[in-house]
Parts: C-alpha cells; sequence; structure tokens
C-alpha cells in the first residue's frame, strides 16, 4: 500500500524551463500589452486563461503569440531541476506520483519527445485538459488527490510559481516550494518546506511533513 500521494508541478519543478518563459511572455507582454514583466504575472495560468483576461477580442495577436510559442517549444531545452531524477526514483516505490500542470498536450508531448523517460516516471501526468478551472484555484490538485483516492492529509504538492502556491495551499495538502522562480523570502510563507532544488531532499523529509498536523 501506498505511503500516500505526491504531485509536481512541470515547468520550474520537475524541469527548469522557467526562465525560457519569463523571457518569452516578458517580451510577448510589451510587445501587445505594453505590460513589464509580464512573465510573472501569468506564471502558472493556463493558456485559455490568458487568452481570456489578456487577449479577449485580440485573436489575431493571441495567433501570433501560439505561433512564437509552438517555436519556444520546438526549441525548448527542457533540463530537469537539480536532483529530481534521484529524488523521484527513490519515492517511486512508496509514493503515488503525478505530474499536474496547466502546460496543455501539445507541450507535454515535446517534453517527453526530449526525455521519454518521462512516462515512466510517472504514475499519471494531468495538463490544462484536464481542469476547467486555471491555478490558483485548487482544481487541477483536487482531480490530482481524487485519481488517487488521496485524502489531503496524505498529499505533498510541489510548486514554484505565487498562483501555483497558492492553488497547492487551498487544497489542503502539505506544500512544498521550490526557490526556482521566486526567492525563497517570497514564498516561505506559502509553503511548508522551501527547497532549491531535489538535491538534499529524502524520502524521510516528506514522511515527516506529512506526519505533521
Amino acid at each position: 500500500m501506498k505511503k500516500g500521494t505526491l504531485l509536481f508541478d512541470f515547468d520550474g519543478v520537475v524541469v527548469d524551463t522557467e526562465p525560457q518563459y519569463t523571457i518569452f511572455w516578458n517580451k510577448m507582454g510589451k510587445e501587445y500589452l505594453n505590460i513589464e514583466n509580464f512573465g510573472l504575472k501569468i506564471k502558472g495560468q493556463t493558456l485559455g486563461n490568458i487568452q481570456q483576461d489578456f487577449f479577449s477580442g485580440k485573436s489575431d495577436c493571441f495567433s501570433k503569440i501560439m505561433k512564437a510559442l509552438h517555436d519556444l517549444h520546438e526549441n525548448m531545452i527542457f533540463q530537469y531541476v537539480k536532483g529530481f531524477e534521484s529524488f523521484i526514483e527513490c519515492v517511486s516505490s512508496d509514493f503515488n506520483t503525478a505530474i499536474v500542470t496547466s502546460s496543455n498536450l501539445l507541450k507535454m508531448a515535446k517534453a517527453i519527445e526530449a526525455h521519454p523517460e518521462i512516462d515512466q516516471m510517472f504514475d499519471k501526468i494531468f495538463t490544462e485538459e484536464d481542469s476547467s478551472k486555471s491555478k490558483p484555484d485548487p482544481e487541477c490538485y483536487i482531480v490530482g488527490m481524487t485519481y488517487f483516492n488521496s485524502k489531503k492529509e496524505d498529499t505533498v504538492i510541489f510548486e514554484d510559481s505565487l498562483s501555483g502556491l497558492e492553488s497547492a495551499r487551498r487544497s489542503g495538502a502539505k506544500v512544498v516550494g521550490l526557490a526556482t522562480t521566486n526567492s525563497i523570502d517570497t514564498i516561505k510563507d506559502l509553503a511548508d518546506l522551501v527547497i532549491e532544488d531535489f538535491e538534499n531532499l529524502t524520502v524521510k523529509t516528506i514522511e515527516n511533513l506529512l506526519s505533521k498536523e
């Protein structure tokens, strides 16, 4: 019997792609909306929500952005966050594991094309298509817990973005914050544990986290 469930955001948690996205969305925000630091404003949100919230009535602009995003994914470097591969190997036999990402199926297909082993690392991959609401709404993580029939007390969520951390917190699960996108000081009050990477994270640490009230 598994000890619990571990749910992982993808970008900035499993793979260190956030700097590439930040540069891209900052450029798009400045070019099409005249908004500075747009990348930080929309981190963790689905493309559907970005379109609805910022590009309603601007279908031509958003189509151009989608073309540029496709080109970005074609050339994206999917480098694992330090220590992640060893960590997931250590926990996979004791815990249910899943990716819960705001990215869509096409984006994840590109990631799996670059790293075919991702399909074997996790019991399940949830994408934008599996939820009707975007982070910071907790729906995507509740979907993940429901799939494994896991209680919130038995679940740990790994997140990096502010909207993702809020989503994780609102789900009621324990939260591990990755300081890959934001500083430790910025996210320390939004997580039960903050780490820079997975290098020194152990199964025992996760077990202790789940045992806390």
